[in-house]
């Protein structure tokens, strides 16, 4: 290669070379469950804050539906990190990485508890808008639950039709302009008395599930003192205590100085 092919490769070789070295981008909002798991696990695993960029993705006002998102987490989800020019759009391929190269070393966890702690059938996030009876639907109806159904479906219909949506029509916007709209319509008085009862069905199985979980199935994978990964915090505690806060804040508990916030 010629001195004058050297000098005009230079500029790419630099930028790769910055791309490369740039710090981990994270993807997070203060109120999502999930994105606390790896917050959470910044903290334990001594990153310095200034070493993870943070960038907030407002999920109350729907911005995980904003195709520029969508292209760096097509699951439209939080959390995502971009880190070493691949991109992690799961809580736990996230936290993975986050203990692969954390300064300070802590067990990996039970691959199987992991997941069964993310399954649908135990989602933390479902409760919130559950409504089991007419008085928790009323509750639901004129709370939180509604604005943020309605600023979802605000959101995806915003989104929808503009070009940039294309590539995700069919598996982000149209299921999810479905189900959600499906959820305001119960919350707005505009479904059925039959599609009510089911839903309330579903809620109160939902809510079973988590109470079956939590007496009969996390006993058995809690040691007598500690944590489950050993003398510190590892890699199920950050999900699995994550997760029970959540599920203890919807049932009426109160966050303490000490307590992380989810």
């Amino acid at each position: 290669m010629s001195i004058k092919e050297q000098a005009e490769a230079l500029p790419s070789s630099i930028s790769h070379f910055n791309f490369i070295m740039s710090k981990p981008i994270l993807y997070t909002f203060p109120l999502s469950v999930w994105a606390a798991v790896p917050e959470v696990a910044r903290i334990e695993l001594g990153y310095q804050s200034e070493s993870i960029e943070s960038k907030v993705i407002n999920l109350v006002n729907g911005e995980n539906f904003n195709p520029e998102f969508l292209k760096i987490n097509p699951n439209a989800t939080l959390p995502a990190l971009v880190a070493e020019g691949r991109t992690y759009t799961t809580t736990t391929d996230v936290v993975r990485y986050l203990i692969g190269h954390a300064p300070k070393k802590v067990p990996y966890g039970n691959p199987a508890l992991i997941s069964r702690i993310h399954e649908d059938s135990l989602d933390p996030n479902f409760p919130l808008l559950a409504a089991r009876d007419e008085t928790s639907l009323s509750a639901a109806s004129s709370g939180f639950a509604s604005v943020f159904v309605n600023n979802r479906q605000n959101a995806l219909l915003k989104y929808v039709d503009t070009p940039e949506a294309e590539p995700f029509k069919t598996s982000v916007f149209e299921p999810k302009i479905q189900a959600n709209g499906a959820v305001l319509d119960i919350y707005t008085g505009k479904a059925s008395d039959e599609v009510k009862q089911v839903f309330f069905k579903q809620c109160t199985q939902h809510w079973n599930n988590i109470s079956d979980f939590i007496l009969k199935e996390l006993p058995g994978y809690l040691p007598e003192s500690g944590f489950i990964n050993g003398d510190v915090p590892g890699e199920d505690d950050f999900h699995i205590g994550i997760w029970l806060v959540r599920i203890a804040n919807l049932c009426g508990g109160t966050p303490t100085k000490d307590s992380y916030r989810c």
